[in-house]
């Protein structure tokens, strides 16, 4: 069977569902779409779109290790148990200064290990579809969670896309809370089972607090 689509505009019709519709192409054959919805309304509505998060909490000395004691500015662990694939959807960060004489964090970087069968720890994520704390088959992590039973230390895979404060802050109190930056991944990485994706900094700070959140599509292995 040979697919064919109409060049050019169509007459303009509202077609009943379960109808056929013609498809539409470029002089060039391309196929011509148009958006019914946000790109990932169709997991969502399915209910495979989850996410983690945390408001605006000071990063400390074990945002910046990679053992089991690590606590993740945000994160999630694929249990080595599950079914499914972590596809990494999108991450957001904010920065803020919340002390005098601010020590900058360094640079922020993504972290991974793999293997991972005995982790006791985890946030239960939220479905966004339903907005409750039920459904998924993966832990999150953030600042108030460390990575307890981890089986292999994490080991920076790449620089995340967020910036950073490149230097300390001046010594007299100067509040300031970066743009929100957000990290679109679009299916680019997959935490498999017995996986674990952690964003971390680079240098220790206790005067520094992010924000955070981290979200992903839960697709049958």
């Amino acid at each position: 069977m040979l697919l064919q689509s109409i060049v050019g505009p169509q007459s303009a019709q509202s077609l009943a569902p379960g109808s056929a519709a013609t498809a539409r192409a470029g002089q060039l054959n391309d196929i011509i779409v148009s958006e019914l919805h946000g790109k990932f309304y169709e997991q969502n509505y399915r209910g495979n779109l989850f996410s983690v998060g945390m408001g605006v909490t000071a990063l400390s000395a074990n945002t910046i290790t990679l053992t089991a004691a690590t606590t993740p500015i945000i994160g999630v662990w694929n249990p080595s148990t599950s079914t499914v694939n972590l596809v990494i959807a999108k991450a957001k960060l904010q920065v803020a200064v919340t002390a005098a004489s601010a020590v900058a964090p360094g640079g922020f970087v993504w972290a991974t290990s793999i293997g991972n069968t005995a982790i006791s720890t985890g946030l239960t994520p939220i479905n966004r579809k339903t907005l409750a704390a039920a459904g998924s088959q993966a832990k999150g992590f953030n600042i108030t969670t460390a990575l307890t039973g981890l089986t292999n230390n994490l080991v920076v895979m790449e620089a995340s896309a967020f910036g950073t404060l490149v230097a300390a802050q001046p010594s007299t109190v100067a509040p300031l809370i970066s743009a929100p930056a957000q990290e679109e991944f679009d299916g680019s990485l997959i935490v498999p089972p017995g996986g674990v994706l952690a964003l971390l900094n680079t240098v220790s700070s206790v005067t520094v607090s992010v924000a955070a959140g981290l979200s992903w599509e839960e697709v049958p292995v």
